[in-house]
């Protein structure tokens, strides 16, 4: 299948309810956060690996919907698989255009976010068209540090060695409701090098709304996609710039802020639609 030809730019919210999003393992896994603001922050990659795990189980990591970064996946092994397909080429340049380009038709995650394979086995690197930003609560969080009890053990020396009494302390950080805000954008042009296609699209937005369901875990709580508000160009290179867009989702209190807000329900969500620029579409995908 062809190209996209066509620009995106999209604002995704998403929540959580007594859980940690994104733990910074440089600061005890604690959810991260800005100091300054007390604002909560996830990373990029947090949400790409929710979507990478996300097409690995709904098509079965099969070509061409392979995941190249994978859980500890051996990268020059993959990059190997690429020469081995195109074989021994004369010039060196040619095959490593060659093996990108196999990577890219095989590997939803390479065409769709890019990914630098030139180490070891070079299969040279690859500009993403898409493209995710820190996302950020709309509200301060203040995360607890929550205190549990381990009622066994690993081994008998460590059951001996607490006399008898299993029981350990441990410590859990969660956040107890956080609405965070992400920008995404989608480039046709980076899309026409790499061959993400509509197919590619349309599963992208797939895995952004149903891939908290299918990434449950005690330490996360309960995550779920809220909105998914996508700006179409008529155009590959767009018809307005990203940042006038997004000011059009605009997200606000329902109940009064003197109570910090515990539900998604607590916050309004509207988008301006009116008088959009020329050549500009809105699509409402939650």
């Amino acid at each position: 299948m062809s190209a996209i030809t066509n620009r995106y730019d999209f604002v995704f919210l998403f929540d959580v309810v007594n859980g940690n999003p994104n733990g910074d393992p440089d600061a005890g896994n604690l959810p991260r956060l800005d100091p300054e603001t007390s604002k909560g922050l996830v990373t990029d990659v947090c949400l790409k690996r929710k979507v990478r795990n996300y097409v690995e189980m709904a098509k079965g990591n099969a070509a061409p919907y392979e995941i190249y970064v994978r859980e500890k996946a051996v990268l020059n092994n993959q990059n190997q698989r690429a020469h081995d397909a195109i074989g021994e080429m004369d010039k060196k340049a040619d095959k490593t255009r060659l093996a990108r380009d196999w990577m890219c038709k095989n590997f939803f995650d390479v065409r769709t976010f890019g990914a630098v394979m030139s180490t070891g086995v070079n299969c040279g690197q690859v500009r993403g068209p898409v493209q995710l930003a820190f996302s950020r609560s709309e509200s301060p969080i203040m995360p607890l540090d929550i205190s549990i009890t381990r009622m066994a053990v690993a081994t008998e020396a460590e059951a001996e060695k607490q006399g008898g009494d299993n029981r350990t302390m441990g410590r859990k950080s969660i956040v107890p409701y956080g609405l965070y805000r992400c920008h995404g954008f989608v480039s046709a042009p980076l899309a026409a090098q790499t061959g993400f296609s509509e197919d590619d699209l349309n599963l992208l937005w797939e895995a952004l709304q149903n891939m908290f369901d299918h990434d449950r875990s005690a330490a996360r709580g309960e995550m779920a996609a809220r909105a998914l508000v996508v700006f179409k160009h008529d155009s590959a290179m767009g018809n307005a710039p990203a940042h006038k867009l997004f000011e059009r989702v605009q997200v606000g209190r329902a109940t009064s802020e003197d109570t910090p807000p515990r539900a998604f329900t607590d916050y309004a969500v509207t988008v301006n639609e009116a008088d959009l620029p020329a050549g500009v579409a809105v699509i409402h995908k939650i």
